[in-house]
């Protein structure tokens, strides 16, 4: 019976995980569950799952929720902010831990988390692309397993000789990371500075966050996606391209030195890779149905345009510049994207920002969690005066 912690249980990542784990009430139990909000989802979940611990971010929520399951008779603690989420990441029950918090926020409990030795889900790739080396050398370290969620990464690994996860696999030629191409890969370029956050939020294929819908609509979701998957399998820069597959049924692809091309297939569902990680090396029912390959019919592939989706532009540069880079461009992201979704910036905006906080900003050494936390406090300085420089203008 493995305990599992979920950070972020409230979240699209952390319902379906919920999913998977209510069909196999025999090998899991829900022992903490995380969130930010919303205390009265999370009260809910509690209810159904019955955790030892819930964490709240909002310490007014907090106290909302422990008083609304302190009277429906739950034994369940209640804490709260950050240190409240790193309790839940590494308690003693806690054999497995989804990291699922979106954004940065999600760093410091996803490394505390390796650090304590746990089998880690990692869903929140910002974690890994803003500290580089600092979580991989956690894992290794401690002995913990760090293991993908993010639907490409998890089809890699899938694809990848048995026992190799997060080191380099002999014979790898180079690795293909599909996307969608996210709700505007047919609008015109011209339109793209008009168009609304639910917009972009209205994903064609996948049910996601708002923040992680609109890096889909940027196309610097993949990007980040390629910084994660150079550090999590070992690849240098190059060895890892990006092909727009709009149907989402191909998730990723390996391709190998003696001509080998092996690909992980499935409909768009989260619950795959998490029924794939929870299970490891086993296989378990996900709850999401198998692929009717004659229905499928024409599966397309074609190349990103880096001129209308500059944000994938942007992370390939930070790849290959290494160092803090990667940092620097999350955090001006993530905040670049807060303001879209506030109405304070518009779409092509997010991209203009993110390369002129990178022209600011030169990278230094990732070497420790200092260094990587000091440069992501400098990129979301320097956005937010851009931001406000801008005034919301494209360019």
């Amino acid at each position: 019976m493995q305990g599992i912690a979920i950070l972020g249980s409230t979240g699209s990542v952390g319902r379906s995980t919920l999913d998977v784990l209510e069909r196999h009430p025999d090998r899991f139990r829900v022992v903490a569950l995380t969130a930010r909000g919303h205390w009265q989802a999370l009260a809910e979940q509690c209810g159904r799952f019955r955790p030892e611990l819930a964490v709240l971010s909002d310490p007014a929520g907090a106290a909302e929720l422990a008083a609304a399951l302190s009277a429906g008779g739950l034994a369940t603690a209640v804490l709260t902010g950050e240190d409240g989420v790193i309790t839940a990441a590494t308690m003693p029950g806690a054999d497995t831990v989804m990291a699922a918090i979106v954004g940065a926020a999600g760093l410091l409990p996803t490394l505390a988390a390796a650090r304590a030795g746990r089998r880690v889900l990692l869903a929140n790739k910002e974690a890994l692309v803003m500290s580089g080396r600092l979580l991989l050398d956690a894992v290794a370290a401690s002995g913990a397993q760090l293991l993908p969620i993010d639907s490409e990464h998890n089809a890699i690994f899938q694809c990848l000789p048995p026992g190799r996860p997060g080191v380099r696999a002999k014979g790898v030629r180079r690795i293909w990371l599909t996307a969608s191409g996210g709700p505007f890969l047919r609008m015109p370029a011209a339109r793209l500075a008009y168009v609304t956050p639910d917009e972009a939020c209205a994903h064609p294929r996948w049910a996601m966050g708002r923040k992680i819908s609109v890096d889909s609509a940027t196309l610097m979701n993949k990007g980040l996606e390629l910084i994660e998957a150079q550090l999590l399998f070992g690849l240098a820069a190059g060895s890892v391209e990006v092909v727009v597959h709009p149907e989402s049924i191909v998730h990723s692809l390996v391709e190998y030195v003696d001509g080998s091309t092996l690909a992980q297939l499935g409909h768009p569902d989260m619950r795959t890779p998490i029924a794939c990680a929870l299970a490891w090396p086993e296989r378990i029912d996900s709850g999401v149905e198998s692929l009717d390959l004659l229905r499928l019919g024409t599966l397309r592939f074609e190349p990103p345009d880096r001129g209308k989706f500059p944000c994938l532009r942007l992370a390939e540069m930070a790849a290959r510049s290494g160092g803090t880079a990667a940092t620097i461009l999350n955090a001006a992201n993530e905040a670049a994207v807060a303001a879209f979704l506030e109405g304070r910036l518009n779409f092509t905006a997010i991209a203009v920002v993110i390369e002129r906080v990178l022209e600011q900003l030169a990278a230094g050494p990732a070497a420790t969690l200092e260094h990587v936390l000091a440069a992501d406090a400098d990129a979301r300085r320097v956005a937010a005066g851009v931001i406000v420089g801008r005034g919301g203008v494209a360019a």
